[in-house]
C-alpha cells in the first residue's frame, strides 16, 4: 500500500509538472486559453492510476524498480511512460463522452458540458452545444498531443534502440486498437437489430476486448515491460496475465454501467441503457427473455428519454435474468486464467504477487 501511494504521489506529480511545461510554453497564446487548459488540470487530479500502476509492475516484473530512489534513469522512464498512459485515458474519456452525449464525468460535469456552460456564462453568439463538442474534441486532441511526447521522451531516454522501438510499437498499437474498438461500439448502437445470440456475443465481446480491455491492462504492462527490455517469453506471459484482467475490468464496469451509483463511477446508473450499449451484460440478459418482453426490451434500451420508472423496469429485467451472474461468474473465470497464466512465468516473484493484488482490485473496482 506504501508503494502504492508513493507512485500515485510520483504520477501526480509528474503530470503537474507536464502541464506547468505546456502552460508556460503557450502562454504567448494570451489568456484566452486558460479555459482550455485549466480544464486539462482538473481533468488530470486523482484518480485510481490503475493503468499507470500495471506499466509500473509491468516494468518490475522484468526488472527490478526503486520507487523510493531519484526520479530519474529508469523510473525517470517509466513514469513517463505511465503519465503518457494516464493523459491517453483522459484523452479516451473526454472523446468516449462526447460520443455517447453523456452528461458526467467521475462525478462532475463532462468537458463538453463544461464548455456549453462556459459558452452561456460569457453570452457568446453561436451554439453553446457545438462550441463544447468542438473544445472537447479539441481538449482531447491536446492530452493525446501532450502523452505522445511523454511516451517519446520515456523511449529518447533509453540507450537500447530496440527497447525504444519495441515500447513505441506497443503504445501505436494500443492507440489503433482503441479508436477501432470504439468504432465498433458506436457501429453497434446504430444496427438496426440485434444479431443472433452467438454472432452478438462475439460482437459485444470484440467491442469489449479493443475498446477498454487491451488497453486498461494488457497495454500498459506490455509497455511497460518493453521499456524493461522484456524477453518475447515475458511479453507472452505479461500478455496472457494482463488480457483476461482487462476483460473482467471491463466486465465489472458494464454491470456497473447498469447497476453502480454514482459515488463509485462518477456517472448515473443506468447510463449505459440509455446509451443503448450492447454490452455483453445486456446480450446474455435480452436471450432469456420471452419473444415479446424481448421486444419491449429492444424498444427501450437506447431511448434517451426513459423516466425513472422505465430505466428501473431495464434494470430489473437484467438483474432478473441469470445474466448476472453469468457475468460474475466470467469476471471469476478470468481473474482465475490470469493468476494461472503467472504459476510458471517467467518474472519476478514478488511482482507477481503485486500484479495479483492489483488484478483482483482492478475486476472489483477498488480503488
Amino acid at each position: 500500500m506504501q508503494e502504492t501511494t508513493r507512485l500515485a504521489g510520483l504520477i501526480q506529480e509528474r503530470i503537474d509538472d507536464t502541464i506547468s511545461q505546456h502552460l508556460s510554453e503557450l502562454e504567448a497564446l494570451g489568456p484566452d486559453p486558460e479555459p482550455l487548459l485549466a480544464e486539462a488540470r482538473a481533468y488530470l487530479a486523482g484518480g485510481k492510476r490503475m493503468r499507470a500502476q500495471f506499466a509500473v509492475l509491468g516494468f518490475q516484473a522484468v526488472r527490478p524498480l526503486d520507487l523510493e530512489g531519484d526520479p530519474g534513469g529508469d523510473l525517470g522512464a517509466v513514469l513517463d511512460a505511465a503519465c503518457a498512459l494516464e493523459l491517453f485515458h483522459a484523452a479516451a474519456l473526454i472523446h468516449d463522452d462526447v460520443i455517447d452525449r453523456s452528461d458526467t464525468r467521475r462525478g462532475r460535469p463532462a468537458a463538453h458540458r463544461h464548455f456549453e456552460a462556459l459558452h452561456l456564462e460569457h453570452g457568446w453568439r453561436g451554439s453553446k452545444a457545438h462550441f463544447g463538442v468542438a473544445a472537447a474534441i479539441l481538449l482531447g486532441d491536446l492530452l493525446q498531443s501532450w502523452a505522445d511526447e511523454l511516451l517519446q521522451r520515456a523511449c529518447d531516454s533509453v540507450a537500447d534502440r530496440a527497447v525504444a522501438l519495441a515500447t513505441r510499437a506497443h503504445f501505436n498499437r494500443m492507440r489503433s486498437e482503441v479508436a477501432v474498438g470504439q468504432y465498433l461500439d458506436v457501429l453497434e448502437e446504430q444496427r438496426a437489430e440485434f444479431a443472433e445470440q452467438r454472432e452478438q456475443l462475439e460482437r459485444s465481446t470484440r467491442v469489449l476486448v479493443y475498446k477498454s480491455a487491451k488497453y486498461s491492462v494488457e497495454a500498459p504492462l506490455l509497455i511497460g515491460g518493453a521499456l524493461a527490455g522484456a524477453t518475447a517469453e515475458q511479453e507472452q506471459a505479461l500478455s496472457e496475465f494482463g488480457l483476461p484482467v482487462g476483460v473482467a475490468f471491463q466486465l465489472r464496469d458494464d454491470l456497473l454501467g447498469v447497476f453502480g451509483d454514482v459515488e463509485l463511477t462518477g456517472k448515473p446508473a443506468g447510463d449505459d441503457l440509455l446509451e443503448g450499449k450492447r454490452t455483453v451484460l445486456v446480450t446474455l440478459a435480452r436471450e432469456s427473455l420471452p419473444a415479446t418482453q424481448r421486444l419491449i426490451f429492444d424498444e427501450l434500451l437506447g431511448d434517451a428519454s426513459l423516466d425513472d420508472e422505465q430505466l428501473g423496469m431495464l434494470q430489473l429485467t437484467i438483474r432478473s435474468s441469470n445474466a448476472v451472474n453469468q457475468v460474475e461468474q466470467m469476471i471469476s473465470r478470468n481473474v482465475e486464467r490470469a493468476e494461472a497464466a503467472l504459476d510458471f512465468a517467467p518474472l519476478d516473484k514478488s511482482t507477481r504477487e503485486r500484479l495479483i493484488a492489483l488484478a483482483h482490485r482492478a475486476a472489483k473496482r477498488i480503488a
